[in-house]
């Protein structure tokens, strides 16, 4: 619903809009004003400092943010300063090339912001490099590079100013729209139309999607002061919700089962279909709160009532009545209509007061939920070393950067040969899998892009709608280049080729399209061939430690979830805490995992080994969703023959991780003071409990073979 390209006019209410808006504005407006004045130079320096700082303008909390464009301020002054000085002398040049490749491209160990600004120093760089492109003096080009990054610095904070809320709005109803498709796949299991495996794969693929964006709302609700401490409703309203939203992503975890066995057992009954449609309606119930933040709506309608599940009960019942076993049906049954009353409840919190919203959690509890990025200088100097992949690829950028150069120095590529590093810049990542898709949509986009520049400056003689078209082309290449890289590079091509026209008007529109193509393919085939043979970034390498963290966060989830029954319960923080370790590790995992399969077939070890990894440390986390809500619905005290399953499970998960890392790094053993009952033992604990112990037994073995 509010996801890009799915309904172009939900897209218009998304971060990725209006963040496209707010760079078109900061990028065109210096240029438009100073060419009034006949300073169209002046307007493109000031322009270009806006676009380097917005790089770094990436969303996140406020003040991230705020400290990244500043960063990006001060080193894209320095760059700038720097390369006019130095651009007259080649040999000057190269090393300036070589060394700030490397320096800024090992910004990537201090986070993703870190890297765009780094990026944005790198960008000024190469668009400098060209002796005699700017009549302006040295400083006088550094200080309009400064006015331009402040000019959007100012911008971005009355965005801000004008709409506090709307970042974290925007990314909240995003985030509920993936648990949304996380639960209608889930839906896809009551119908024969796809395999069970086929729908885990992409099962754990919604995954990925959905801690992404898990790990986005935590950054901009838990780390905003504002949010946090906030009295009014606005605030308090979205950290509600996402705390419940949290427990509902579980909730839909919780209803995992032996989807084979039940397919086989319900074979041409339609009590299946009944599920499936009563899942698909709670996913549309899910995205329907998204849709209603986004829009700043309350919800007032009703996809799912309770009707819908008593009519399901109903169906259910004939079939016992009929002498089938439907006691996994039933199980089922409960899970959703948990699932239905949170969705009620997060929809009733739209009509509360402010004091009734106050959540439960201490903005110092809620912090802990945010990863906290050091930048002290021994982690810079500890990965100068070939052992670390930022080192590699710092490395590897550098290199082919000043290949790349030299090439067009050698054979002069035309006069806009700062293309082909700028390619290499924007296509080459540190893993070979990201620079292989990142290769090919610039490829196939600035051919296609190409082309329609070329069209639009051949048949559109109005300059007024040439000029139209470039403010349509700007946006789209902004509003799209986060979330659909190919659709911004197929926009942008055409939009600096009519830029360029405007510029300068005896430019041949054939020769600089050409031109375009022709740097392109050069530069993506330097960083293809560069990620294959030098210092290459193979995921196969550093495969170990995602299989022990995902086995240690396992371990650590099913012990909080035990501990929560022990005499010394743990708090229901350090409980959340260890079950969003299990969500990061899985994604992570399962995203490694994407990357390896689209590697050469010579770099992938192990590929069925651990997709079954993978897939099975899903169904566990599911087990262990299921185990908790177990626990909290029966409260029932644990026995002896569980205990014996519940040491076995640990024993099994603790050896497969000295199997995957060799050794237990980094794990701590809980103590489990539980308090034994001496009642008979509630069979569906009991169950639950060999599942996950059978489950620890299997990825045991599995974990022998990696």
């Amino acid at each position: 619903m509010i996801k890009p390209l799915k309904d172009f006019k939900d897209f218009l209410y998304t971060q990725y809009f209006s963040d496209g808006i707010k760079i078109t504005i900061g990028v065109m407006l210096p240029s438009l004003i100073f060419f009034q004045f006949n300073l169209l130079e002046i307007g493109i320096t000031i322009s270009l400092g806006a676009l380097c700082v917005s790089i770094a303008d990436s969303p996140g909390p406020w003040i991230h943010r705020k400290n990244g464009m500043l960063f990006t301020i001060l080193f894209i002054s320095l760059t700038s300063f720097v390369t006019a000085l130095v651009n007259t002398n080649v040999y000057l040049l190269s090393q300036e090339i070589f060394s700030f490749c490397f320096v800024f491209a090992m910004f990537n160990i201090y986070g993703e912001r870190a890297a765009a600004v780094g990026t944005a120093a790198l960008l000024v760089m190469v668009l400098n490099i060209i002796p005699g492109k700017s009549s302006l003096k040295l400083f006088e080009h550094a200080i309009y590079v400064i006015l331009g990054g402040g000019w959007y610095f100012l911008l971005s904070i009355a965005f801000s100013k004008i709409r506090p809320y709307r970042y974290a709005q925007q990314t909240l109803g995003e985030c509920i729209s993936e648990i949304a498709d996380y639960l209608k796949l889930r839906a896809r299991f009551y119908t024969p139309e796809i395999s069970v495996e086929d729908n885990f794969k992409d099962l754990v693929n919604q995954q990925i999607k959905v801690n992404n964006h898990l790990d986005n709302v935590r950054e901009a609700l838990f780390k905003t002061r504002k949010l946090l401490n906030d009295s009014t409703n606005a605030g308090r309203l979205m950290v509600k919700i996402f705390v419940d939203m949290v427990d509902l992503f579980e909730q839909t975890m919780a209803t995992n089962n032996d989807y084979d066995t039940i397919r086989r057992k319900y074979e041409g009954k339609d009590v299946l279909i009944h599920f499936n449609e009563l899942i698909l309606k709670l996913s549309k119930e899910v995205n329907y709160i998204g849709f209603c933040l986004v829009h700043q709506e309350k919800p007032n309608n009703k996809t799912v009532t309770i009707k819908d599940l008593d009519h399901l009960k109903y169906k259910i019942d004939l079939l016992e009545k009929s002498g089938e076993n439907v006691l996994i049906l039933k199980k089922i049954l409960i899970n959703l209509r948990n699932i239905y009353k949170r969705t009620l409840a997060i929809q009733n919190y739209f009509g509360k007061e402010t004091q009734e919203l106050k959540s439960s959690s201490t903005p110092a509890e809620l912090s802990r939920f945010v990863n906290h990025q050091s930048f002290d200088w021994k982690l810079f100097k500890n990965n100068l070393n070939l052992n670390s992949s930022v080192f590699r690829f710092s490395l590897r950028l550098a290199v082919v950067c000043l290949l790349g150069f030299m090439i067009g120095k050698l054979f002069s590529f035309g006069h806009h040969s700062y293309w082909i590093i700028l390619t290499i810049l924007v296509i080459l990542k540190p893993g070979f899998s990201n620079t292989k898709q990142r290769n090919f949509e610039r490829v196939i986009g600035t051919i296609i892009g190409g082309i329609l520049g070329a069209l639009i400056l051949t048949f559109v003689v109005s300059q007024t709608l040439k000029f139209i078209i470039l403010l349509v082309a700007m946006l789209i290449t902004y509003s799209f280049i986060r979330v659909r890289y190919i659709v911004s590079v197929i926009a942008m091509t055409p939009f600096v080729l009519i830029l360029f026209n405007f510029i300068n008007t005896t430019n041949n529109t054939a020769i600089l399209a050409s031109e375009r193509i022709l740097d392109t393919l050069l530069g993506s085939l330097l960083a293809i061939l560069f990620s294959y043979f030098f210092l290459p970034g193979w995921e196969s390498l550093q495969f170990k430690s995602y299989l022990g963290n995902i086995l240690k966060a396992n371990l650590n989830y099913f012990e909080h979830i035990i501990l929560r029954q022990s005499l010394m319960p743990v708090s229901e923080t350090e409980y959340k805490l260890a079950r969003k370790e299990v969500y990061v590790n899985t994604a992570n995992l399962a995203a490694a995992f994407q990357r390896m399969i689209k590697e050469p077939k010579s770099r992938q070890n192990h590929v069925n080994e651990i997709h079954k990894f993978v897939v099975l440390n899903h169904i566990l986390s599911s087990y262990l969703a299921n185990l908790s809500a177990m626990f909290l619905d029966n409260k029932s005290a644990i026995n002896s023959e569980q205990l014996k399953l519940i040491r076995k499970s640990r024993f099994y998960l603790e050896e497969a991780i000295e199997k995957v890392n060799d050794r237990m790094k980094g794990t701590t053993k809980n103590k489990l003071h539980i308090h034994l009952s001496e009642n008979k033992a509630d069979q569906e604990v009991t169950e639950q409990l060999q599942s996950i112990n059978k489950l620890s037994a299997d990825l045991n073995k599995i974990s022998e073979k990696l």
